[in-house]
């Protein structure tokens, strides 16, 4: 078992479709913005002859992107910030860009980090390990914020009973631990076997308030955007539906209008929108699924950037 769940933390979701739909070529530039344990970034470089620019605002992640580094010096570079900030850190052109908008396996398996509700740790969450923690949410903000907090970003039906119940307790003493936390929730929502667990939308909805999650996904992807050159491929791998809700939006947004055209007119006519064309959503294979339980949820989309607007 110890094996297989080595395996699975390693694996990086959907990697072959990532690859294939990233159109990779020799000589070509490509961005990981979100680094993790490198899965991604080590399989396009050995895919092709081509450059990497790797981010992740995560110091943990530096002594894998070190070891990267050593084994391809003139083609791999990591730079350590949010990828809201990639238009700012990468000057030149790019081929391709690859997300992953999930919490790193690492982040959940490093029980001191206090992203996970199973395993006792200080409530922490911060991705950059800096700036405002979820225990200071936990324990400073209103009965209001925290209601909507949880319902916003956890879509969490009783958030109202559960603020309530947070505040209460807070009052007695603060509530330090993963685990103080998760206890509260149970006692609002009670844990049956077989079913999700009633924490996780509360963790979920904490982890994307204290690292801004949302916000940061929707300057991510406009950054790509800008970055790309003509005809570049920005490619997206989402786990929940907040951020897909956000992916399909900046798609939707930004991809060719649905023209519909009498069959005698000579031609549609055609907005120039910043991708030419965008994907339908693709999901993982059932083999997938099989091996890695992170992939069950996940769902890729990509978009082809236009040519520009020239024409020919």
């Amino acid at each position: 078992m110890h094996k297989m769940e080595m395996v699975q933390k390693h694996i990086p979701v959907m990697l072959n479709e990532v690859l294939e739909n990233l159109a990779l070529k020799d000589g070509g530039l490509y961005v990981d913005a979100t680094f993790g344990f490198g899965g991604y970034t080590s399989a396009i470089l050995e895919e092709k002859n081509c450059r990497v620019i790797s981010l992740d605002r995560d110091p943990d992640v530096l002594p894998r992107a070190n070891e990267i580094k050593q084994k391809y010096p003139l083609r791999f570079e990591f730079k350590q910030s949010c990828f809201s900030r990639l238009a700012e850190l990468i000057s030149e052109p790019v081929d391709g860009v690859v997300f992953d908008i999930g919490v790193s396996s690492m982040q959940i398996d490093e029980a001191k980090r206090g992203f996970s509700f199973s395993k006792e740790a200080r409530l922490d969450m911060r991705m950059s390990q800096s700036g405002l923690s979820a225990y200071d949410i936990v324990n400073t903000a209103s009965e209001e914020e925290l209601a909507d907090i949880l319902y916003q970003f956890g879509e969490e039906k009783k958030s109202r009973q559960i603020a309530k119940k947070i505040v209460s307790k807070r009052a007695l003493k603060p509530i330090e631990t993963t685990t103080e936390l998760a206890e509260i929730v149970y006692e609002v929502i009670f844990k049956k076997a077989g079913q999700l667990d009633p924490a996780t939308r509360t963790f979920q909805a904490l982890r994307i308030a204290v690292n801004d999650e949302l916000k940061e996904l929707e300057k991510g992807l406009e950054a790509a955007k800008a970055v790309l050159k003509p005809e570049g491929r920005l490619v997206v791998v989402d786990f929940h539906s907040l951020e897909d809700r956000i992916v399909k939006n900046f798609f939707k947004q930004n991809g060719p209008k649905k023209v519909h055209v009498s069959r005698y007119a000579k031609e549609a006519f055609k907005e120039n929108t910043p991708f030419s064309y965008v994907s339908e959503v693709i999901a993982p294979s059932k083999e997938e699924i099989l091996i890695n339980s992170r992939a069950h949820s996940a769902k890729l989309r990509f978009g082809i950037k236009a040519k520009g607007e020239h024409h020919g």
